[in-house]
């Protein structure tokens, strides 16, 4: 879900009924859409004697109305990060609005080249995170990109040995899958930021968001109702974030990268963040942008992933299950984005002596959250009201990166070539 200039409010309705209240016949569409996919890759990480086998898939959105649409999301996979072996990340980031694909593009690049710079990183993954995203954020509403309507939510892990360090923006999704007996379980690793948590609903209306779903601020329903159930059985018009008197931006999610207009009512780059220890019962990761979870519970995901040894083969199954539901439910799809990271032979006995900077000691799983009260836009503000005993953002804004920067572009395995086109019908 976007914004009321993007994936957003002009509403996409169901193929059974439209605003007039008559049946809408399903457009026919049928081609090849092909699937953008990195290579298989494996990436040893040393200090614990495992490895992560991951690989990655991008799938173009179906919009009847506009089908040279560029897709709008991107990724980023940084292996051996700061030359560390034991120091890898994975991120996806779904761009809205009229300028999305810049905005997820610049994101992509910026917050790994930041984060990659950020000396304090092994020190202190949290701080770095935190001075990351705020300063990518600064950074995009000072460039060439208009992002007044426009942004990227973003989904990243980092990989710190044995240790994922899980920083949200928005409402893409990270979810780990769990050996328990014969069962293998979903944990999601990150919570949507939207108007349906309660914590999230309030703090905006503290900063100033009217809260409506588009039905309300028609006028269709009354506005009073604050209550719009669960996220599951009220998608298809969920509560949105509008400036007080006006029709704009109509956001469906409460933190983003970007929105400078939105940013006025609250809706801020402060990530949330998960530290997880893994254990040898952790089998997979996954990280999609939400174009996956719109119709698939994590739990249906991690099953599918699970039934393939080859991540390529699991994301490819998985992307063409999403697209399928999109269009029975909608008359077009969302841009639809995964990767998935298999964890190879960690054992508990798995941990061994090195000098490579990597922090092994125990660590237990919790979430870090943002200040409740972040609601201006101002850099000065903004920068030193977000917990200033975590993190000095005025510092981090001065770094100076002199690595190059690569598009990410995805190659098609040759072991994979089968698996690179769907047919929709």
């Amino acid at each position: 879900m976007g914004c009321v200039h993007g994936k957003c409010c002009t509403r996409y309705p169901s193929s059974s009924d439209d605003d007039s209240g008559h049946h809408r016949e399903k457009k026919p569409y049928k081609c090849k859409h092909i699937l953008t996919q990195r290579s298989l890759e494996l990436v040893p990480v040393p200090s614990h004697n495992f490895a992560l086998q991951c690989s990655a898939l991008t799938q173009h959105g179906y919009y009847p109305d506009t089908v040279e649409r560029e897709n709008q999301d991107s990724f980023c996979i940084k292996t051996r990060i700061q030359g560390n072996p034991n120091v890898h990340f994975f991120g996806v980031f779904d761009g809205h609005g009229q300028y999305g694909a810049q905005c997820s593009n610049f994101v992509k690049d910026r917050l790994i080249e930041i984060l990659s710079s950020d000396s304090t990183l092994l020190d202190d993954p949290l701080k770095a995170y935190n001075s990351a995203f705020l300063a990518t954020n600064f950074e995009l509403h000072n460039s060439e990109i208009d992002d007044t309507m426009s942004g990227t939510t973003a989904i990243t892990v980092l990989v710190v040995g044995d240790t994922l360090y899980v920083a949200n923006v928005g409402d893409s999704r990270a979810v780990i899958a769990i050996k328990d007996g014969d069962r293998v379980l979903a944990e999601d690793l990150s919570e949507d930021q939207t108007p349906f948590r309660k914590d999230e609903y309030e703090r905006v209306k503290l900063c100033g968001a009217r809260v409506l779903s588009v039905d309300q601020v028609e006028g269709l329903k009354d506005p009073n109702v604050q209550n719009w159930g669960d996220e599951e059985s009220q998608g298809g018009d969920p509560p949105r974030l509008w400036v007080p008197n006006e029709m704009y931006p109509g956001t469906a999610f409460t933190r983003s990268v970007g929105d400078s207009t939105a940013e006025t009512i609250g809706v801020i780059a402060v990530p949330e963040i998960k530290v997880v220890r893994l254990t040898p019962n952790h089998l997979f990761f996954v990280v999609a942008s939400d174009g996956v979870f719109e119709f698939l519970p994590s739990q249906t995901v991690v099953n599918m992933a699970a039934t393939y040894a080859d991540p390529r083969d699991a994301s490819a199954a998985i992307a063409g299950e999403s697209y399928k539901l999109w269009l029975e439910n909608e008359n077009r799809t969302d841009d639809i984005t995964i990767i998935i990271v298999q964890i190879k032979g960690l054992s508990n006995s798995g941990a061994v002596a090195t000098d490579s900077g990597v922090d092994c000691r125990p660590m237990v799983m919790r979430p870090v959250k943002g200040s409740l009260n972040m609601c201006s836009i101002s850099q000065s503000e903004t920068y030193g009201s977000v917990r200033s005993d975590i993190f000095d953002a005025q510092q981090s804004c001065q770094h100076s990166v002199s690595m190059n920067r690569s598009a990410t572009i995805v190659v098609p395995s040759p072991m994979q070539q089968r698996a690179l086109q769907l047919d929709v019908g």
